[in-house]
C-alpha cells in the first residue's frame, strides 16, 4: 500500500481482490486482464464448509473465514458471497495455509474456507474431503489486472501498453516470458458491471 502511494508507482499487477478492496483509495484504473495458465482470464470462488452444516448464511454466525484474500473483505462480503450474505460476525482472516484452513473447516472448528478456483479443483484429491462440501460460488470474476497507479501514466502512453501487452501471447519472444510468469496473455477488462470505472 505504502509503495503505491508512493508517486514513482506508475503501474502494478494486482489480483483482483485486491483491486476491489483498495481501488477507489488508491485511483487504480485496469489496463488489461490477466489470462493466467491453468485457470484463464476469469475464476469462481468457491466458499467450503463441513458436511452436513454450514448450508445457510445464518448456519456459519460466528464462523471465522479463512481465505487467501482474507485480506480483502470487501471483496470476500460484496463480491465472492454477494448473493450470500455473511453474516456480520463472521470474521474475516488471511491464510496462506489452506490446507490447514481445510483440515479446520472438516474437523468442525466452526470455520468455513473461501477458495480460487485452482484451490477448490484439489478438493477431490484431498483424504478428507468427503468431510467438506462446497456451499456456494462466486460469479465468474478476474484473476488479476495491470492497473495504472493514480493516472500516473498520460493517456496515449497507457494506450500504447495496453496495445502492446494485448498483443504478447501470440507467439514470438513475448509468450516464452509470459509462459516464465505462468500467464498465456492478456485481455481487454471484463469487470463486474459493479465495478467497472
Amino acid at each position: 500500500m505504502a509503495k503505491l502511494g508512493s508517486t514513482d508507482a506508475v503501474l502494478a499487477f494486482v489480483p483482483y481482490p485486491f483491486f476491489v478492496q483498495h481501488g477507489a483509495q488508491l485511483h487504480l484504473t485496469p489496463l488489461v486482464q490477466a489470462d493466467v495458465a491453468g485457470t484463464g482470464t476469469q475464476q469462481k470462488w468457491t466458499l467450503v464448509g463441513k458436511a452436513g452444516g454450514a448450508s445457510t448464511p445464518a448456519a456459519v454466525a460466528g464462523y471465522t473465514l479463512l481465505s487467501v484474500a482474507g485480506y480483502a473483505p470487501d471483496f470476500v462480503r460484496h463480491s465472492a458471497l454477494e448473493a450470500w450474505a455473511l453474516p456480520d460476525d463472521v470474521k474475516i482472516q488471511a491464510t496462506g495455509q489452506i490446507l490447514s484452513a481445510l483440515r479446520k473447516v472438516a474437523n468442525g472448528e466452526h470455520s468455513v474456507a473461501l477458495l480460487d478456483q485452482s484451490q477448490a479443483s484439489a478438493l477431490a484429491t484431498l483424504p478428507f474431503g468427503n468431510d467438506l462440501k462446497a456451499v456456494t460460488q462466486s460469479p465468474a470474476v478476474p484473476v488479476a489486472l495491470i492497473v495504472v497507479v493514480d493516472s500516473r501514466l498520460p493517456a496515449p502512453r497507457a494506450k500504447a501498453l495496453q496495445t502492446a501487452l494485448l498483443k504478447m501471447g501470440h507467439g514470438g519472444e513475448g509468450s516464452d516470458v509470459l509462459s516464465q510468469l505462468r500467464l498465456q496473455g492478456f485481455v481487454m477488462p471484463q469487470l463486474p458491471a459493479a465495478l467497472g470505472h
